[in-house]
């Protein structure tokens, strides 16, 4: 198996409000939610960089098409990473996601490693780190 990630599925408990955040509150392009006319089958899915993608869909579905019990998240065994170009754009974008209704976990700050990052959650909970790293080169 080749180490390749090209999609990437958040669990989400309401699909309306959760392509609303990531649309209208963070400005991500997508089609909007497709396959309603399937039982278990509306998905959203938004374009990434680098041909990857973000697709939502409900808890309760993919409990269905994987077998497994739903149970409540834990914040804490995933984090989604957005890397940026400058501690600015670490201001930016926490501010534009608080304004789309994220909770800010951790304000940004300077890191031990000589970083600067910060933490928000969006509606669902899912836990998304905001973070220039000095050492990368991130272009806009």
């Amino acid at each position: 198996m080749k180490a390749r990630v090209t999609v990437l599925t958040l669990g989400v408990a309401d699909l309306d409000r959760a392509v609303a955040f990531y649309r209208d509150g963070l400005k991500w392009q997508t089609e909007g939610i497709i396959g309603q006319e399937y039982e278990h089958g509306a998905v959203a899915f938004f374009d990434l960089e680098s041909g990857m993608k973000l697709a939502l869909w409900k808890r309760e579905d993919i409990a269905h098409d994987t077998g497994l019990s739903a149970r409540q998240p834990n914040q804490t065994e995933l984090t989604l990473g957005h890397n940026v170009s400058s501690k600015l754009e670490v201001d930016q974008v926490m501010q534009e996601a608080e304004k789309a209704g994220a909770t800010i976990v951790k304000a940004a700050h300077d890191t031990f490693w000589g970083g600067y990052s910060g933490y928000f959650q969006d509606l669902d909970g899912h836990l998304w780190e905001v973070v220039w790293n000095p050492e990368w080169s991130i272009e806009n």
